[in-house]
């Protein structure tokens, strides 16, 4: 029975009751007075309880991460060279400028950092360096993400101090770079490209050379440091 039919016969119970003078028929109204509040309660409770469930019910859903489909593919393949106060690491991905820029992270802390670019072309791409020759300063490490390349800029803990090698394990290995960068930071990535461009594939080759290009044209105006 609705509320408003109970409110009704509560209301005409009251007005009988009123009105009543034998003892019996006040007790049956009486009792009857307070079975109907009670049922009155009772559907005032159900219907609060139906509305809380009905808000909860709009809430917006908790949002889910899309599952990253594909592979990861660990990078193996990258160029480094330094300046006075970076030490900087290239990683060349096709595509990579044109994925969302959160799909791009880099985690540093003093002595590594590892990159993870999720969901490009279907795949997801990692690359972890440990170990590095000397410590970084973590707030002043930095990702660029330019045309087809990620650019891991690593803020030297000590600066105007020279880097031979990038890790401890290539010390350990006497594994020392084939080039020299003492003299002109940028020479050493020079180096590091044409190294990659004699044994890299034809797209590679169309990479190196635009990169080539645009460190060239930087030089000529002048914008060699970052």
């Amino acid at each position: 029975m609705a509320s408003e039919e109970l409110q009704k016969d509560l209301e005409e119970v009251k007005v009988l009751l009123e009105k009543a003078t034998r003892k019996r028929v006040r007790d049956a109204l009486t009792a009857e007075k307070s079975k109907i509040e009670t049922e009155i309660k009772n559907k005032m409770q159900q219907k609060s309880q139906k509305k809380a469930e009905l808000l909860d019910n709009e809430k917006p859903a908790a949002v889910v991460a899309p599952i990253t489909t594909g592979y990861t593919v660990k990078i193996s393949n990258y160029g480094w060279d330094q300046s006075d106060k970076f030490v900087k690491i290239y990683i060349t991905l096709s595509g990579v400028h044109q994925v969302p820029t959160e799909n791009v992270q880099v985690h540093f802390t003093e002595r590594s950092f590892d990159l993870l670019v999720k969901n490009l072309n279907g795949k997801s791409y990692s690359m972890i360096v440990n170990n590095l020759l000397k410590p970084i300063s973590v707030e002043g490490s930095s990702k660029k993400v330019k045309t087809d390349t990620v650019l891991i800029l690593c803020r030297k803990k000590v600066e105007n101090t020279r880097w031979d090698y990038l890790t401890q394990v290539e010390k350990s290995a006497k594994k020392r770079p084939s080039y020299d960068t003492e003299t002109d930071p940028s020479e050493g990535l020079m180096n590091v490209l044409k190294k990659i461009y004699e044994d890299g594939d034809d797209d590679m080759k169309r990479t190196i050379n635009k990169a080539w290009v645009e460190s060239r044209e930087k030089q000529a105006k002048g914008d060699t440091e970052f």
